[in-house]
């Protein structure tokens, strides 16, 4: 069987071209010509089973020369933030633009193949009310999330397509070869609920689904399972324990408190489909633990330094902090304000008992005194 894998020198393509390989399939790799990718695709320049076709989403004849004979086309590819938000408009013609030309090259063909098209959680958008997914949920991505909307807007291309298709809604990835700090991190709410699923498991998920006859016509939810789930907060504590920063590092306001996304997935269909979940929670803290074992000594000898770099990527640590400082300094204005009102009430107060002194009491006593 020909696999078309899109993006297959991300990080989930990676993964999922291994798993393609390993089960034995054939699989044509449509990547762009970079100096990264020309670099990873030194490590399968020799194999007999890849085919690597050097072109571009947005260019609708290089999808189309990559679309002959191909039977499933596994649609990973696309921009994710941060980039996403960095550069709107090539996300939206690689995420959405580029998806067209996929369906449109499909079409093209005799036999058209299947597709499985890699959205994301971040459709059903902000979940910390009510964190538990389902595929049938609402789909409100949140407002400034343009990579959601965009991905919401792909599935929509995918579903009236016509053909036979998938859809997989990602959870947060995680994986051992993606474990520096991302400034995303601090756009997310510390109280958000996650579920991890490792990026093998999710290239397993999409191998499996290459030879399966129940999953077309299906949006299923992929994730990590009970086994993965914590909340943002519980996971950066941990995190940052293991790499040697020690717990409470990073202080609340360091963090976004507006609408993102995220939440627990119900995966039993999917599981049930695509028997994908190997990783646990604490399997990959485990792994995550021997990776870093040298960063843990290093960063334990320059913890101050190493939380300043830290939050020095945080967008929302110093303006916090000044609008907090600003707030300190009107407080204790008008504190000084209470006091000098309170000072000049006191005085107020003694000059009237000085009137009611003179006026009233020193007659009377005055009085009494003649008596």
């Amino acid at each position: 069987m020909n696999i078309l894998l899109t993006g297959a020198f991300g990080n989930v393509g990676l993964s999922t071209l291994d798993e393609l390989l390993n089960q034995g399939y054939y699989v044509r790799i449509f990547e762009l010509s970079t100096k990264r990718n020309k670099h990873i695709a030194k490590d399968y320049l020799h194999s007999d089973n890849v085919d690597i076709f050097w072109g571009d989403l947005r260019n609708y004849s290089d999808v189309l020369a990559a679309m002959e004979q191909i039977d499933v086309v596994l649609h990973v590819g696309g921009i994710i933030p941060p980039l996403a938000d960095r550069l709107p408009n090539l996300a939206e013609a690689v995420n959405v633009g580029g998806t067209e030309n996929i369906l449109r090259a499909i079409h093209a063909q005799t036999v058209p193949p299947r597709i499985v098209f890699t959205s994301s959680i971040s459709v059903y958008g902000d979940r910390r009310e009510n964190p538990w997914i389902k595929v049938t949920d609402s789909l409100q991505p949140s407002t400034h999330d343009l990579y959601g909307k965009q991905k919401l807007r792909a599935e929509t291309l995918v579903r009236k397509s016509g053909l036979e298709w998938c859809v997989f809604r990602l959870t947060y990835i995680t994986s051992m070869d993606k474990l520096y700090m991302d400034p995303l991190m601090f756009e997310m709410p510390l109280e958000t609920c996650i579920e991890i699923c490792d990026t093998k498991d999710v290239g397993l998920a999409l191998t499996n689904a290459v030879d399966s006859e129940e999953i077309w016509g299906k949006t299923l939810n992929i994730a990590g399972g009970d086994t993965c789930r914590t909340t943002f907060g519980e996971y950066l504590i941990k995190m940052l324990a293991l790499f040697g920063l020690g717990k409470n590092v990073l202080p609340a306001d360091a963090f976004s408190t507006s609408p993102f996304h995220c939440g627990w997935l119900d995966t039993s269909e999917s599981e049930k489909l695509l028997s994908f979940q190997r990783t646990t929670l604490d399997s990959y803290y485990a792994e995550v633990k021997n990776k870093a074992k040298f960063t843990r000594f290093f960063a334990s000898l320059f913890r101050p330094i190493a939380k300043a770099v830290i939050l020095g990527r945080s967008p929302y640590f110093k303006k916090n902090r000044k609008r907090q400082r600003e707030a300190e300094k009107k407080q204790r204005f008008q504190n000084s304000q209470s006091i000098k009102e309170y000072l000049l009430s006191l005085n107020r107060l003694a000059s009237q008992m000085l009137v009611l002194k003179s006026e009233v009491i020193s007659p009377v006593i005055n009085q009494t005194t003649n008596d």
